[in-house]
């Protein structure tokens, strides 16, 4: 039906205690369509209520969503269509710049000890800030874009786009696949990013080939994703409080004065309808 198959966040919870968090499509129409009132204005109430066009609520949803997912996550997956789309590579560029103040699950004061609200922003501003590493995908690719200079081509693109972020510079910890100081020459290496291509599953194509390449890709990416050396939380946090604190943060999220400041930004560029 063209229609986003989750809404909000679904949870999943493995065998071996992997959580997995499956999120609606970002930058979906239908998603778009279904928050829309027939005058343009969101039914979602966005930034303390403030009425705002349904693309406008719709684009600061999005970046609060990338917010959160990079807050409580130890690797996030940003996920694209082809080779050509760099949506979600901008949407990263915003979710680094907007994710400031915004704690770990493991940072919020436990109930049972007393710390107060400042000690507990403190904690929050101990030492680097905490963000997930992002796992770049690129899915449906053509046989035209798999070769390996090409896809060193959209590595190359990757690391460049990126090139200020944290995500490159190590600024929120293990961030890039290459360990130790990152010298002049990594600056250009096309390693620094984690990306991973998945060829199109083609029905009318034959069956073995086409769907054992597509389904090899997927297990690479799997394998690759769970021996990954992922960021650490400040401190050790039960499953049972990092839903808890999970749900905490997504209010801090949706509070952020920083991301308030961004959406009015937007709202005054004429970039949207009011």
């Amino acid at each position: 039906m063209a229609k986003h198959c989750t809404v909000g966040i679904e949870l999943r919870v493995s065998a071996e205690r992997i959580i997995l968090l499956d999120t609606q499509s970002v930058f979906s129409p239908s998603v778009l369509a279904e928050m829309m009132r027939p005058d343009g204005s969101s039914t979602v109430s966005i930034l303390s209520g403030e009425p705002l066009s349904a693309e406008m609520a719709h684009e600061i949803m999005n970046i609060q969503l990338g917010v959160l997912l990079s807050s409580i996550c130890h690797i996030l997956l940003v996920v694209s269509e082809g080779v050509h789309d760099n949506n979600m590579w901008n949407l990263m560029l915003t979710v680094d710049l907007l994710k400031h103040g915004i704690p770990d699950p493991s940072s919020i004061a436990p109930p049972h000890t007393s710390w107060t609200e400042k000690e507990a922003k403190d904690k929050v501003h101990e030492g680097e800030e905490y963000m997930a590493t992002p796992v770049f995908v690129h899915t449906k690719m053509q046989d035209r874009d798999l070769t390996p200079h090409n896809i060193l081509k959209l590595k190359k693109a990757l690391v460049q786009h990126f090139s200020s972020s944290s995500f490159v510079k190590g600024k929120y910890g293990k961030a890039a696949t290459k360990c130790g100081p990152m010298t002049q020459t990594d600056a250009t290496d096309a390693t620094l990013m984690n990306l991973f291509v998945i060829p199109s599953k083609i029905k009318d194509e034959p069956p073995r080939d086409q769907c054992e390449s597509y389904v090899t890709a997927l297990w690479k990416l799997r394998d690759q994703v769970l021996s990954m050396n992922c960021p650490s939380f400040g401190r050790n946090v039960s499953e049972r409080d990092w839903l808890k604190n999970s749900a905490k943060i997504w209010e801090l999220v949706k509070s952020s004065p920083i991301i308030a400041e961004y959406g009015r930004t937007l709202l005054s560029s004429g970039l949207f309808r009011r």
